[in-house]
């Protein structure tokens, strides 16, 4: 699995650092999106999955 995001899109809200902390936090200056890890490992993917999919902006891809 190889994650994306797009800080472009990014609106801030947070949801992919509380489905998977130990792959996404935020900036504390505006809240975007950081990426921690571009390719977690097997026992993340589900949580990323989760994340991408609760993502209001769309913002995080995610390639098999």
């Amino acid at each position: 699995m190889h994650i994306t995001v797009d800080l472009d899109r990014c609106c801030g809200a947070g949801h992919c650092v509380l489905a998977a902390p130990e792959v996404f936090d935020q900036r504390d200056e505006d809240g975007l999106v950081v990426l921690l890890d571009a390719d977690p490992p097997a026992g993340e993917h589900r949580q990323v999955r989760q994340a991408a999919a609760l993502c209001p902006a769309s913002a995080i891809g995610v390639r098999e």
